[in-house]
C-alpha cells in the first residue's frame, strides 16, 4: 500500500468519519462539538442544531460527540438516512433504542412506545440522544413532526435531546417562518466553517500524519500554499483528497518528500472541484462515442511511453478514463516535437534531483522473448480479482519491445495495459466500495511482471 512507502501504519487521507484522525486545529469545529456537547450535558435542551457546507466535518463531529459522551448515561440512536416517511424514521429510532428491529407500523402506537422509552430510560438514570444526520434531507412535514415530538417532556426536564446536522438548506428551512415553533425550541445552533489558514491547514496534515504513525517531515514547505489553495482554502475534504494523491504520486515517482510542484499538478487535475459548485463535464454526443469506438477496433495497442505519465494517474476520474482521452500513437509515428514531458520530470531542487537519479534503477539486461507459435500475435495471460476471471491479452511485439527497456519504461507501458483493460471489464469497478486505482495498480503490476 503507499502508506506503507512513506511509513505510515494506515492511511491518514480517507474521507471517513474516524474520530482517532481528529486534528484540534478546525475552531469552527472544535465549537460546535464543544457547544452541542454542553446542550447534552449540562443545558438540558431539546434541540441542538449543526450546520455547514459540504466536506467541511459535520458527520465527524458526530461520531467525536458520541465518542465523548459516558455511555452509561445516556441512550444513543443516530440515523443517518433521514430521507424517509415519519414512520419509518420513529421505527429506526425504536429500533436503535432497543436494539431489535421495531415491526410496528401505525403511527399512534409508535409514538406511544417511543414515549415508554423514554421514561423507561430516565428510571435507569439515562437518558435518549437523537442524532439525525443530513437533515437537510427531512421533509418539512417530518420536521414539523419531530417538533410535536419534542413536546414529550415531563415539567421539569427534557426526556431526550435532538441533535440535527446537516447542510446550509437546513438552517434555511428552520429559519422559515412556518418553522417558528421548532426554531424556539433550539438550544445551541453552530456552524461549521473552513479551516481558517495556511498555518492551521498545515497543522491539521501534520496531525493526520502523525495520527497515522508518521515520525518524519513528508510534505515540503512550499506544498502548504498550494493544498491551501487548491483545498478551496481549507475544505477538510478536498485537504484529504489532495494529500491522498500526492502521497500515491510520490510512492508511484519514488519521491523522499512531496513537494509544492507535485500538489500543484494534482490539484490542477480537479480544480473545478473546488468550491460548493460542482461543474459537470459536457457529454459526447453519440457520434463522437462510435467514431472513438470504431478506432479503438482498428488501432493496434503501440505505446510511446513519453505520452505516458505520472500526472494521468494523479487524475481523479478512472483509470481508463485518463487513458481514454491520452493520445497514444506507434512509437514510429510519433513526432519529437508531438512529445509530451512526463510530469516525473519535473524541475526540482538539485538536492532533491540527486536522490532521485539514487534511486533510479539501471536499465536491465535484455533477455530472450518469449517464443510463440508461427503466426500468433499476443500472449494470453489469466489474472483473477476478487473472484472475476480476467484474460489478459499482451501484444506480442510489446513484450518484444520491453525486454531492452527499462523497469520504470515498463511500468508506465503496463500503466496503459491495465486501463484499456479494466475499460474491457466494468464488472471489476461496478461495486461503489472497489476502488478503481487499487485494481488498476493490481493489474498494472500483474502486466509490468509479464513484461519482464
Amino acid at each position: 500500500m503507499y502508506y506503507d512507502y512513506w511509513s505510515l501504519n494506515k492511511s491518514p487521507f480517507d474521507n471517513v468519519p474516524d474520530p482517532t484522525m481528529y486534528a484540534e486545529c478546525h475552531a469552527s469545529m472544535e465549537n460546535a462539538i464543544a457547544e452541542t456537547l454542553f446542550a447534552i450535558e449540562e443545558g438540558n435542551e431539546c434541540v441542538a442544531v449543526i450546520v455547514g457546507d459540504v466536506g467541511l466535518g459535520k458527520t465527524l463531529s458526530i461520531r467525536i460527540i458520541i465518542d465523548s459522551l459516558d455511555h452509561n448515561k445516556y441512550k444513543i440512536a443516530l440515523v443517518t438516512n433521514p430521507d424517509i416517511s415519519f414512520i419509518e424514521l420513529v421505527r429506526e429510532i425504536i429500533g436503535q433504542l432497543t436494539g431489535k428491529q421495531c415491526e410496528e407500523r401505525r403511527r399512534i402506537i409508535l409514538l406511544e412506545i417511543f414515549n415508554k422509552i423514554l421514561f423507561e430510560t430516565i428510571d435507569e438514570g439515562k437518558k435518549v440522544l437523537i442524532f439525525v444526520d443530513e437533515a437537510n434531507a427531512m421533509s418539512p412535514a417530518n420536521l414539523e413532526s419531530l417538533r410535536l415530538l419534542t413536546n414529550m417532556q415531563d415539567d421539569q426536564r427534557n426526556l431526550f435531546t435532538i441533535v440535527l446536522v446537516g447542510q446550509l438548506e437546513l438552517a434555511q428551512r428552520l429559519e422559515h417562518p412556518k418553522r417558528a415553533n421548532l426554531l424556539q425550541r433550539i438550544g445551541t445552533f453552530c456552524r461549521i466553517d473552513k479551516i481558517e489558514s495556511v498555518e492551521l491547514v498545515r497543522m491539521y496534515v501534520e496531525t493526520r500524519l502523525k495520527h497515522a504513525g508518521g515520525s518524519r517531515k513528508i510534505f515540503a514547505d512550499d506544498a502548504y500554499d498550494f493544498i491551501w489553495e487548491y483545498s478551496d482554502r481549507g475544505y477538510p475534504r478536498l485537504i484529504n483528497k489532495i494529500c491522498k494523491l500526492s502521497l500515491k504520486a510520490g510512492e508511484t515517482n519514488q519521491f523522499t518528500q512531496i513537494s509544492g510542484e507535485v500538489v500543484r499538478q494534482i490539484g490542477e487535475r480537479f480544480r473545478h472541484l473546488a468550491g460548493p459548485a460542482v461543474q459537470k463535464r459536457k457529454p459526447r454526443n453519440k457520434p463522437e462515442i462510435k467514431a472513438l469506438e470504431e478506432e479503438e477496433q482498428k488501432v493496434q495497442v503501440s505505446i510511446d511511453p513519453s505520452t505516458l505519465s505520472v500526472e494521468a494517474f494523479m487524475d481523479r476520474r478512472r483509470p481508463e478514463e485518463i487513458y481514454e482521452r491520452e493520445e497514444i500513437e506507434p512509437v514510429e509515428e510519433k513526432k519529437e516535437q508531438e512529445k509530451i514531458t512526463p510530469v516525473v520530470e519535473v524541475p526540482k531542487p538539485p538536492a532533491e534531483a540527486a536522490v532521485v537519479e539514487q534511486m533510479a534503477k539501471p536499465e536491465e539486461t535484455p533477455k530472450p522473448a518469449p517464443e510463440l507459435p508461427e503466426g500468433k500475435k499476443e500472449i494470453i495471460e489469466e489474472m483473477e480479482i476478487d473472484g472475476f476471471k480476467i484474460a489478459i491479452t499482451i501484444p506480442y511485439h510489446i513484450v518484444e519491445q520491453e525486454q531492452s527497456s527499462t523497469h520504470e519504461h515498463r511500468i508506465k507501458v503496463a500503466g496503459a495495459l491495465a486501463a484499456q483493460i479494466l475499460k474491457k471489464y466494468p464488472e471489476l469497478t461496478s461495486t461503489p466500495s472497489i476502488d478503481p486505482i487499487s485494481i488498476w495498480s493490481d493489474i498494472r503490476e500483474f502486466v509490468a511482471n509479464k513484461l519482464r
